[in-house]
């Protein structure tokens, strides 16, 4: 559940949110800047850190335009902003060929395994998995807000987003190994 760690500002953003939406976003700027200073300070490279800089960057800008505008209409949809956010991060790792899933998956595997046919494939999945995730529970915070279904149900779908893809990484992995052959390392 590593994975999680990385989402603690979202999550926060969720929860702190219901106090104010600009207190919520200092919340997840404050602990995204500490997260992404405490792994640069243990010397993880750059590259390990797509999420952390993806959440930052989000954080301050919402934090400026929130405490700026704290009246702004955005304030209803910002579940669904940053889920739209994460979503739009995730598929541009995909797409460059580099998904944020694995500089997670470094912090717990062995060197001699990264470039594995093995390590890459469960990574491109389990990046879909969460891309798919925040991409559709963004358009189902749309819905909620929309239909003015309240913060239950919108506090359910958030932890539905993280949960779900969670428990699939959690999974996966295991099962991945155990089915990819070694014929399957040279397709």
């Amino acid at each position: 559940m590593n994975y999680l760690r990385g989402f603690i500002p979202w999550i926060a953003l969720a929860v702190v949110s219901t106090l104010g939406w600009q207190w919520g976003a200092l919340a997840g700027l404050v602990l995204g800047g500490a997260m992404l200073v405490r792994a640069r300070k243990a010397g993880m490279a750059a590259d390990a850190l797509i999420l952390e800089c993806s959440t930052v960057a989000f954080f301050t800008a919402l934090t400026i335009w929130a405490f700026a505008r704290p009246d702004s209409g955005l304030k209803d949809y910002i579940g669904a902003l940053a889920l739209s956010w994460l979503a739009v991060t995730a598929w541009m790792t995909l797409a460059v060929g580099r998904p944020f899933t694995t500089g997670v998956a470094r912090r717990q595997a062995p060197p001699e395994v990264w470039d594995t046919y093995v390590f890459k494939r469960i990574n491109v999945v389990i990046t879909r998995a969460w891309s798919t995730a925040f991409t559709l529970s963004a358009a189902a915070m749309v819905v909620v807000i929309s239909a003015g279904l309240g913060m239950v149900a919108a506090l359910a779908v958030q932890f539905a987003g993280f949960v779900l893809p969670a428990l699939f990484t959690a999974w996966y992995p295991g099962w991945a190994r155990s089915r990819l052959t070694p014929a399957a390392h040279r397709a």
